[in-house]
């Protein structure tokens, strides 16, 4: 989301301390399509259609937004907004936060943009947009799992000087990755 929010069953049902997302109307709904209990009405006992169900946010649920002002194309404000939770319980996640004290997309900015680089088919304005989720679906695992396993990334550079992919980081592999090896190797989803 704003970057991409994990996946329910990746979490074992758990909902995750925070997140963070840029300010735009269907990352909310699909938050609640991924994290939010389902509820349903109870008949009124009066006539007409009953009231579908519906998805309302767990408690323990906290999700901020960041919310920029622009003028003439160049961002002049920044603010955030708590879409799901408490202020207070959003800024105390933020507190235990190891990653970042502030409510932004920027760990994950630099991400999206290497995908829509390498995915023509993400790319904005564009004529080469998927007509097939499956294709979409695939060539995304492809640009997502090659770049964690054969780019190493020059932040992630050992206290020696060693280039690490994230995945080395993450502990999954020892070496970096060639595209030949790394198309031979199953690739085996984290369930």
């Amino acid at each position: 989301m704003g970057g991409s929010a994990v996946p329910r069953e990746r979490l074992d049902g758990r909902t995750p301390a925070r997140i963070t997302t840029a300010e735009s109307a269907p990352y909310k709904e699909a938050i609640l399509e991924v994290y939010g209990q389902e509820v349903v009405p109870p008949r009124t006992g009066k006539p007409g259609r009953r009231r579908k169900p519906y998805k309302v946010a767990p408690e323990g649920l906290r999700c901020a937004t960041v919310h920029k002002t622009r003028k003439k194309g160049h961002v002049v404000s920044v603010a955030t907004r708590v879409i799901f939770g408490a202020v207070a319980a959003v800024q105390a996640a933020l507190a235990n936060s190891t990653v970042s004290q502030v409510v932004n997309t920027a760990l994950v900015e630099p991400h999206n943009g290497t995908d829509r680089d390498r995915n023509a088919r993400k790319a904005r304005k564009t004529s080469c947009f998927s007509k097939d989720w499956w294709i979409h679906r695939a060539v995304t695992f492809f640009t997502i799992d090659s770049d964690n396993f054969c780019w190493p990334v020059r932040t992630l550079r050992t206290e020696e000087g060693q280039e690490q992919t994230p995945a080395m980081t993450a502990r999954l592999t020892d070496p970096v990755w060639s595209l030949a090896e790394w198309r031979k190797r199953p690739v085996v989803p984290f369930a």
